[in-house]
């Protein structure tokens, strides 16, 4: 009998993250890549968060999901920049993911992203069984697929509606509205990580930027020096008034000392100041 762990079964009939390859061998293409996906995701966990207070959700960043098996393993796989999908624990048996397997998961994600180094071809290939626009589209089929191009500041969100993509329109702000989400989606020129770019990033339904962590402790600190300038010219403002407060009772002193002399001088001369 043939055991369980031999490496010529191993792979059949249906691995899981643990028994399929986390990567390809490839370099990353787009140095880009690993701090925008650190930005989308660090921006918008708080959300996720709020949406998902149970904690059940995943995000991929330049992580394989699985769709076919095939030889090798890792053609059958499409690695998205970056991907969200709700209503699936954040690790498996207490391993984290290794990749995203379709035929365990059954779960596709709801928004996949991918960061275009070349020319956006590849993004864009609407090849049976081999484009990887074809096979988010017919096969993985995430509603929401984001095109991002940083070099032509652009962004294309296309959206599943009856099996196909269509491409979103921008609203009056230039953002993309992701429902589910309760979040828009849009460019932002800008510095992170001191590198000035059209980056991609989350707004809220009413048009308020998501920051980071970093931008949100930033914005604490600011918060916390307005606060102690206020105290301060509090501070101030009350020490000018308790120094006129004795200014006035200074005065109010020298206003009666001068009566009583003035009372004095009038008794001198016979004359009683009541009258």
């Amino acid at each position: 009998m043939t055991s369980a762990t031999n490496p010529s079964t191993a792979l059949t009939p249906f691995p899981d993250h643990t028994q399929l390859p986390e990567s390809d061998g490839t370099f990353v293409k787009n140095w880009q890549e690993h701090p925008q996906s650190i930005l989308l995701t660090d921006s918008i966990t708080p959300v996720l968060n709020q949406l998902n207070p149970e904690g059940q959700y995943c995000i991929g960043q330049d992580l394989g999901i699985y769709w076919r098996l095939t030889d090798p393993p890792e053609k059958g796989a499409e690695a998205p920049d970056w991907f969200y999908v709700p209503n699936v624990p954040p690790t498996l048996n207490g391993q984290t993911r290794r990749s995203y397997v379709l035929w365990r998961e059954f779960i596709a994600p709801l928004i996949v992203l991918e960061f275009v180094s070349g020319d956006g071809s590849e993004e864009r290939d609407k090849t049976p069984w081999k484009g990887k626009f074809w096979i988010y589209e017919q096969v993985i089929r995430p509603p929401f697929y984001g095109i991002y191009e940083a070099s032509k500041a652009s962004l294309e969100l296309y959206h599943l509606i009856e099996g196909q993509y269509q491409v979103l329109a921008a609203n009056e702000r230039g953002h993309y509205p992701i429902g589910p989400l309760e979040v828009e989606l849009g460019l932002w020129l800008g510095v992170y990580q001191n590198v000035e770019l059209p980056w991609l990033r989350w707004w809220d339904l009413q048009g308020n930027l998501l920051l980071s962590g970093d931008e949100r402790a930033e914005q604490e600190r600011e918060r916390a020096e307005q606060e102690r300038e206020r105290a301060e010219q509090e501070r101030e403002k009350a020490e000018q008034e308790r120094e006129k407060a004795e200014q006035e009772r200074e005065r109010a002193e020298q206003e009666l000392q001068r009566a009583d002399r003035l009372a004095a001088q009038l008794r001198s001369l016979g004359v009683e100041p009541e009258t």
